[in-house]
């Protein structure tokens, strides 16, 4: 009669004993509760980043200050979800300078990503007026150019707004994520 068959258990392999029974994809899914009330304040918070930083610059005055500031604050509502997953799958299980890089990497390039996307379409928006009717050869290749001028001048221009405020909230926000009980599990 072999072992198994007389009841005793076969052991694990080392490295998955003790091993929790969620895969790390699952654990790096934010909860509900992270996102309802995460999303917004991050948000909110690059809004206000960026209408200070064009206080300080003495052009919060600007003709388009709304349109800005919804810019920067839908990128970064829309970033934070898929940026936190990110750094989260990143920085499972290790140690809290990882997870503290990981959260800086992750939230900061989403939210200018986003943000980035958001601006490109509306510039494109803009000048959509002039081109050539969609799916033609010509319509493709001015919506791939004014794209990517548009993602240029985002990041000529647009990544000041994130200074000073928003790199003091994104060193914040990261620190305290990093230090999160979720992230020992």
């Amino acid at each position: 009669m072999n072992d198994t068959a007389a009841g005793v258990k076969a052991k694990a392999h080392p490295a998955l004993e003790g091993a929790p029974s969620r895969s790390r994809l699952a654990r790096s899914i934010p909860t509900m509760r992270e996102l309802v009330v995460g999303a917004p304040l991050w948000g909110g918070a690059m809004a206000l980043s960026a209408w200070y930083s064009l206080w300080l610059r003495e052009r919060a005055l600007t003709f388009h200050l709304a349109e800005l500031l919804l810019i920067f604050g839908f990128g970064a509502l829309l970033a934070w979800p898929p940026s936190l997953f990110l750094a989260r799958f990143a920085a499972l299980g290790r140690r809290p300078e990882t997870r503290l890089a990981a959260y800086l990497i992750f939230l900061s390039l989403g939210t200018v990503a986003m943000t980035a996307v958001l601006y490109a379409l509306d510039y494109r928006q803009f000048y959509a007026q002039w081109h050539a009717p969609i799916g033609t050869r010509t319509w493709f290749f001015q919506f791939t150019f004014t794209s990517l001028v548009a993602f240029y001048q985002f990041l000529a221009l647009g990544l000041r707004l994130y200074l000073p405020v928003g790199g003091v909230i994104l060193v914040g926000v990261s620190l305290w994520l990093a230090r999160g009980r979720r992230q020992w599990r």
